[in-house]
């Protein structure tokens, strides 16, 4: 048994961090331990066959002439940084391909190097892995995030197919971090901002704990220096006052186990600065209010002596209730376990302990890295799996997603390090990020099972689908196989698996709403010039060509392009008809008298001749009805086409319409009510109200008696202190008729003294 000092056990960032970057010098030849680097790799390589390590050899010197001539910021030579990259990868003891690739991943990128050539003198796999972390500088993009982004996008995807890309780029980005000191300060803070943004969090997400805690350290070293220098030396003076309490709570502990006979190691823990600065941000404190700077970790040989170990601390020291995690029973969406307790030290103040085997130790630090590191080991296998499910998850993101930034979005989403863990009613354990609810719930179940989602019961009871599940809950999904996403999922889903899925089904379903829409449009707008439209079976070869030629014309590639963009009204009905008139002509096609009376007794006199779109409520998406006026069926219409938004339809009366029809006529086109409306609509209605108890209930009954719904309802709060009050509220009615009658019956309540239609002001 063992105490390993404070000092021994802090992270580089916390001794001191200039150690750890390079002297600047001038560009000249490498000195002797530049020129030998390369073998003290070697020497770390003892863990792989010599004919791996030949291969690496010839991978060094690719890489050595490919560099030659460039150096780095700080004067050395450029093969240093792969040199030390590929170091970092070797404490991880990944294979030869991998080091091969940590060598030459700038290559391709800095050197002119094809993948070609990569194939051909190293074979495909590292080849493969040279590309995943090739940024797309090539390409031409419109701005460098946008660049960024799908160069993410790549390197992510890259990920999700081989999990060593990540690695070699955690490395890569450490050893610059560890080196960033000679670069100008506005760019050492952007590359420090992008890494505890991105880089920091995916070391998280996959169990890299070291690699988590020095990124978090360097990154906030540059970010907020003054900062940083302060908390160092905050720390350092509290360290020294606290030697004492320390020592004793060691002696405590190390004679408390050789009393039960218990064999463990004990290592000193401290919190990292940037921890102890967020801490002290997030819940206004000041240092000396943070209690928990430092701790012990208590590491045992077998998985009960965790268990047993808790007890002896338990009756050493109190525990503080509510301060005791099991992540060993269930794990972090990481891999991560390890018994988590609070105990009052003999001075009253508050010292965590970590308990877990050596196996655990070194997953918790090392996570999916782990698996090369100790294969031989019996969970070898499962620390291969860790963060398996959120790669699985980057590609079901990318199948649902073709923009790079809204890709990059879904990510950083789903790099929340906090969870929640939920049970399926089959008592399956899944991890969720905090803040999740019933249906991101469904969506990591199945994607189906989340678009047709209705309801959701949290250990047996029914909730609304925008809770917040805790740690613990057995949650039950009801579907329907009528359901659909609601588009007001988006502002509360927290996964980006769920938010990706949403958005794709909608997507879909919008188009596809509007192709139908701009088919029924250009139809119309085609019998107003007395022709049918042509047939849209692609086996009808006259009729393809002929649409084909259409969508050519219009700057479309294909037809379905062109009618989704005249339902979304960025192309208009009456123009395109008029060309596909004149085609038809040339085709030797007459119009048709009866249809062209037809088509122009149904226009209406102060709009376009495009005919007339008949509406009953099913059209979805693409058609709206204006929040202004709320029309509902019997209300004179009008529709307008928003630029790229679809068809919004006004009253005729209503005078937000009337200033949108005097600025832009030609996007407006006459729509008509269908005989037989499909659904309910919403109406906005006013209510004056005799004040006193119970008047609420009569205007619900009066509501009810007239066979409609309350969907919204709301008062001032000034109408509470009068005699009279004014209720505004929105009812779901079948058309005029039934309004009507609404209105009828609210009047003829006791407490109600009023009862109107709430219209637009003029």
């Amino acid at each position: 048994m063992g105490f390993r000092s404070f000092a021994a056990s802090l992270p580089a960032a916390l001794t001191g961090l200039s150690g750890t970057r390079p002297v600047l010098r001038s560009q000249a030849e490498p000195t002797p331990a530049e020129a030998a680097s390369f073998d003290a790799l070697v020497q770390r390589l003892a863990y792989l066959p010599k004919a791996d390590i030949k291969r690496i050899r010839e991978a060094y010197k690719f890489a050595d002439e490919a560099h030659l001539g460039q150096f780095r910021a700080s004067g050395e030579p450029y093969i240093t940084h792969p040199i030390a990259v590929a170091g970092i990868c070797a404490e991880w003891r990944l294979d030869a391909q991998a080091i091969m690739a940590a060598l030459m991943h700038d290559a391709m990128e800095d050197c002119g190097v094809t993948k070609t050539e990569l194939i051909e003198r190293f074979e495909a796999p590292t080849a493969e892995l040279v590309d995943g972390l090739t940024k797309l500088d090539k390409l031409q993009f419109s701005t460098r995030e946008e660049s960024q982004a799908e160069s993410f996008r790549k390197m992510l995807l890259a990920m999700a197919r081989d999990v060593r890309v990540i690695l070699i780029k955690l490395a890569d980005r450490l050893h610059n971090m560890r080196t960033m000191q000679a670069m100008a300060p506005d760019k050492r803070r952007r590359i420090a901002r992008e890494t505890l943004d991105i880089y920091a969090p995916i070391a998280h997400r996959l169990g890299l704990n070291q690699i988590y805690r020095e990124l978090q350290e360097l990154s906030f070293s540059f970010i907020n220096p003054w900062r940083h220098a302060a908390l160092l030396k905050a720390v350092g003076k509290a360290r020294g006052n606290r030697r004492d309490l320390v020592a004793r709570i060691e002696r405590d502990v190390v004679k408390a186990f050789h009393e039960a006979g218990i064999k463990v190691e004990i290592q000193g823990r401290e919190k990292t600065l940037f921890s102890i600065y967020k801490k002290m941000r997030e819940k206004h404190l000041s240092f000396a209010q943070v209690s928990d700077i430092f701790g012990f970790r208590i590491i045992v040989d077998e998985l009960p002596g965790c268990y047993l170990s808790l007890g002896v601390l338990h009756q050493l020291y109190k525990p503080q209730p509510g301060r005791f995690k099991d992540y060993i029973a269930i794990p972090k969406p990481n891999g991560y376990q390890s018994l988590h307790t609070t105990l009052v030290s003999p001075l009253g103040t508050p010292v965590e302990f970590q308990i877990r085997t050596e196996t655990q130790h070194l997953v918790a630090e090392k996570g999916v890295a782990a698996h090369w590191m100790y294969k031989s080991r019996a969970d070898g296998q499962s620390t291969q799996q860790l963060g398996a499910h959120w790669l699985q998850s980057l590609i079901d993101i990318q199948d649902e997603t073709r923009d790079a930034n809204e890709f990059l979005e879904h990510v950083k989403i789903d790099l929340f390090p906090d969870a929640v863990y939920v049970f399926t009613p089959k008592s399956k354990i899944m991890a969720l990020p905090k803040g999740a609810t019933p249906v991101d719930f469904a969506y990591a179940i199945h994607s189906d099972v989340g678009d047709h989602c209705v309801a959701a019961q949290i250990n047996g009871e029914p909730v609304p689908l925008r809770t917040e599940l805790r740690s613990g809950d057995v949650i039950e999904i009801v579907t329907a196989a009528g359901a659909r996403p609601n588009p007001a999922w988006l502002s509360f889903v927290r996964t980006g698996r769920a938010r990706s899925k949403i958005r794709h089904f909608l997507k879909n379903l919008e188009q596809e709403e509007s192709r139908d829409l701009g088919e029924k449009m250009l139809a119309q707008a085609l019998r107003a010039e007395g022709l049918a439209l042509p047939s849209l079976d692609d086996e009808d070869q006259d009729a393809a060509q002929l649409w084909q030629q259409l969508a050519r014309w219009a700057g479309n590639r294909q037809v379905d392009e062109l009618l989704i963009e005249v339902g979304l009204g960025r192309k208009i009905a009456s123009i395109v008809a008029k060309k596909l008139a004149r085609m038809l002509a040339e085709q030797g096609q007459r119009p048709d008298a009866v249809m062209l009376s037809m088509g122009r007794f149904v226009a209406a006199e102060d709009a376009p001749t495009q005919g007339t779109v008949l509406l009953d409520g099913s059209e979805g998406a693409s058609v709206r009805l204006a929040p202004c006026c709320r029309p509902i069926p019997g209300d004179e219409i009008r529709g307008y086409l928003g630029r790229g938004e679809g068809l919004m339809v006004h009253t005729a009366e209503c005078a937000v319409g009337r200033r949108l029809y005097q600025r832009d006529a030609e996007h407006w086109i006459a729509v008509s009510w269908a005989e037989e409306p499909s659904r309910s609509f919403e109406a906005g209605v006013a209510v004056l109200l005799q004040n006193g108890k119970g008047v609420l209930a009569q205007v619900a009954q009066a509501v009810s008696a007239a066979e409609a719904d309350i969907t919204h309802i709301s008062m001032s709060d000034e109408s509470q202190q009068r005699e009279t009050a004014e209720m505004s509220l929105l009812l779901s009615v079948r058309d005029r008729l039934h309004l009507a009658d609404v209105l009828r019956t609210l009047k003829r309540s006791p407490a109600v003294l009023r009862a109107w239609r709430i219209k637009p002001q003029a």
